[in-house]
């Protein structure tokens, strides 16, 4: 799984983070209208938390795509 910004890291998925890569803050993100359950942050190893978003299926508790598990 990657660990850069870019991706998710729960599924390694580009999470699709507006802020992520970027030196300034931006002003507009999918994420900035979700809440995010604590339950699905606790469970990301402590060296991700605050260093990579979640992408959009995750930050809702989904299971990745099949499509996002095809190269697997």
């Amino acid at each position: 799984m990657s660990s850069s910004a870019q991706h998710c890291p729960r599924c390694g998925q580009l999470n699709q983070c507006a802020q992520a890569g970027s030196n300034t803050a931006v002003e507009q993100c999918w994420c900035f209208s979700l809440t995010i359950a604590p339950e699905l942050l606790d469970v990301l190893p402590a060296e991700q938390r605050n260093r990579a978003c979640l992408c959009p299926r995750c930050a809702q508790g989904l299971p990745p795509s099949p499509a996002d598990t095809a190269g697997d």
